[in-house]
């Protein structure tokens, strides 16, 4: 038997091993292996219409073009001074105004876009550029060159949704980035060829992927709305998420990013969730509708174009005034890939 030892004599003994870059596992243990989650991140809603002023003021302070990508990060107040908006993702609301270009640059971080506000404005994806509307989607996967512009004859300016893996990638300590020698890179196919070539339900015959991401990099509004709008006349709602599709990579079925997970759903008119929580923190961004979502004890109300978090493993339900359409990401295929995503539909 170990006779016991005084809080005295364990203090100097964690000091003498502090010296030799040691420390006691069973001091820490608790927080280091925690019965449940327990995320740093607050719930928390970015009302768009009272922040679109300190958007466009940056257009004055700072061309695209001196910024490299002209952003403003959606910090987590739990994760301030982080680049946060979870543990593990990274968002923020970028600006285009007509007659600019944010410069070619590639890096290993995974990237997502969508649309909130302008039309018009252009993402250049490895050859391919694209045209951007309120609602799409537009994925740039690891590694692939990419430039933003304006070109249009539009007096609108374009505001999008950035979403990347930055704190998954700088936690791997895997970080690469490269420019482009020019301000835009050069085009090798049409405008919409990508979703032409695969993402009709047809793939080419001898194609084979170059990686895991989808090699669909828009998915319009009009075709997912189109396709929510069919699933609402087969009243399949989900005490839960109402109607929500995921997006995917054509080629595979998995989801549209390997890191990334990518949704829309369609809450109807009234519609009031039953209790959920995930171990995946959860962005939202708000296309159409007014309601709201109590998570927890905070009340975030929310209507078009607002941005919205529900942290990891906090019980949530959504609620619609009209109806209401959702997009939302989160890095729910690395924790799916790790066995270690769980999701608990209010049944305790």
């Amino acid at each position: 038997m170990v006779e016991p030892t005084s809080q005295t004599a364990r203090r100097a003994y964690y000091d003498r091993i502090d010296g030799q870059n040691l420390a006691p596992l069973w001091e820490v243990l608790d927080a280091l292996i925690t019965p449940e989650p327990k995320s740093r991140a607050e719930p928390f809603v970015w009302h768009y219409e009272e922040i679109r002023d300190a958007i466009m003021e940056s257009g004055s302070i700072i061309t695209a073009k001196e910024a490299v990508r002209r952003v403003l990060v959606l910090e987590n107040p739990g994760l301030r001074g982080e680049s946060k908006i979870t543990n593990t993702l990274y968002a923020g609301l970028q600006l285009i105004l007509p007659g600019e270009v944010a410069p070619a640059h590639r890096h290993t971080q995974s990237a997502l876009r969508f649309i909130v506000e302008g039309e018009g404005a252009y993402t250049a994806v490895e050859g391919e550029k694209t045209v951007m509307r309120p609602g799409d989607f537009v994925i740039t996967p690891t590694w692939t060159w990419h430039d933003h512009g304006n070109d249009s004859d539009s007096d609108q300016p374009m505001v999008w949704l950035d979403g990347l893996d930055v704190p998954i990638v700088g936690f791997l300590e895997a970080s690469f980035a490269e420019d482009l020698d020019a301000d835009s890179q050069p085009l090798a196919r049409p405008d919409g060829d990508a979703l032409a070539r695969y993402g009709s339900g047809l793939l080419p015959v001898d194609w084979r992927p170059s990686g895991p991401s989808s090699p669909v990099f828009n998915y319009p509004y009009a075709r997912t709305r189109e396709a929510l709008e069919t699933m609402r006349r087969a009243g399949e709602w989900d005490p839960c998420h109402g109607l929500k599709l995921k997006y995917v990579n054509p080629a595979s079925g998995d989801y549209a990013m390997p890191t990334m997970a990518t949704f829309m759903q369609l809450l109807p008119k009234g519609f009031s969730g039953a209790r959920y929580r995930s171990t995946d923190g959860t962005v939202f961004s708000v296309v159409e509708g007014h309601g709201r979502t109590t998570v927890g004890d905070s009340v975030l109300d929310w209507g078009p174009r607002d941005t919205f978090i529900v942290p990891a493993w906090r019980n949530h339900q959504h609620e619609a005034d009209d109806d209401a359409v959702l997009f939302s990401f989160s890095d729910r295929p690395v924790q799916e890939r790790f066995g270690l995503w769980r999701e608990d539909r209010g049944n305790r």
